[in-house]
C-alpha cells in the first residue's frame, strides 16, 4: 500500500507543527517545564527538517528514513514526557501525548521518497483528451487543389 502522506506535504507538516509547539504552551499559559519541552521539541524539528533530503529541507543531508525515525522518537518522547510530568494537569499531560501521537502517526503515514512528476505519456492514436483542443476536433478549412501552390 502507497503512504498517503507525500514527502512535499510531510515537509508542510513538520513546519506547521514546530511553529505549533512553540506557540500553544504560551497562549495556554502552561508551566515552564512544559514550554521548554515543546520548544526543546519544536526547535530540533525545524533543525532536522531543514537538513532533510526532501523537497523543503535547505541541506538536504539527512535521508527521509532517517528524518520519520527522528519524528517517530521526538513523538515518543512527548508521551513519555506526558507520563512523567505527573505535576501538571491531566489537559496537559493529555495534550502532550496526543502530539506525540500526531508525530508518530504522522511518520508512519509519510513516503520515504519524493514524488517526481511523470514524463508526458503519448497519447493512443486517435485519442482526444476531453475538453482539450485538438487536431481532430478543430474545424478546418476545405483544401482546394491549386490553392496557395503556387499554381496558376
Amino acid at each position: 500500500m502507497r503512504k498517503p502522506i507525500p514527502t512535499k506535504v510531510h515537509g508542510v507538516l513538520d513546519y506547521m507543527t514546530a511553529a505549533f509547539l512553540h506557540t500553544l504552551p504560551r497562549v495556554m499559559g502552561w508551566s515552564r517545564q512544559v514550554t521548554t519541552t515543546l520548544d526543546t521539541a519544536g526547535a530540533s524539528a525545524i533543525a532536522y527538517s531543514l537538513l532533510t533530503d526532501y523537497e523543503l529541507g535547505a541541506v538536504k543531508a539527512l535521508p527521509m528514513k532517517v528524518h520519520l525515525t527522528l519524528d517517530a522518537l521526538s513523538g515518543g518522547a512527548l508521551i513519555g514526557a506526558a507520563v512523567m510530568m505527573d505535576d501538571e494537569d491531566d489537559e496537559v499531560r493529555a495534550t502532550l501525548a496526543a502530539i506525540g501521537a500526531w508525530e508518530i502517526a504522522a511518520a508512519l503515514l509519510s513516503r520515504t521518497t519524493r514524488d517526481y512528476a511523470a514524463p508526458p505519456q503519448p497519447a493512443a492514436a486517435g485519442a482526444v483528451e476531453s475538453g482539450a483542443w485538438s487536431q481532430q476536433s478543430m474545424p478546418s478549412a476545405p483544401v482546394r487543389a491549386g490553392v496557395g501552390e503556387g499554381v496558376m
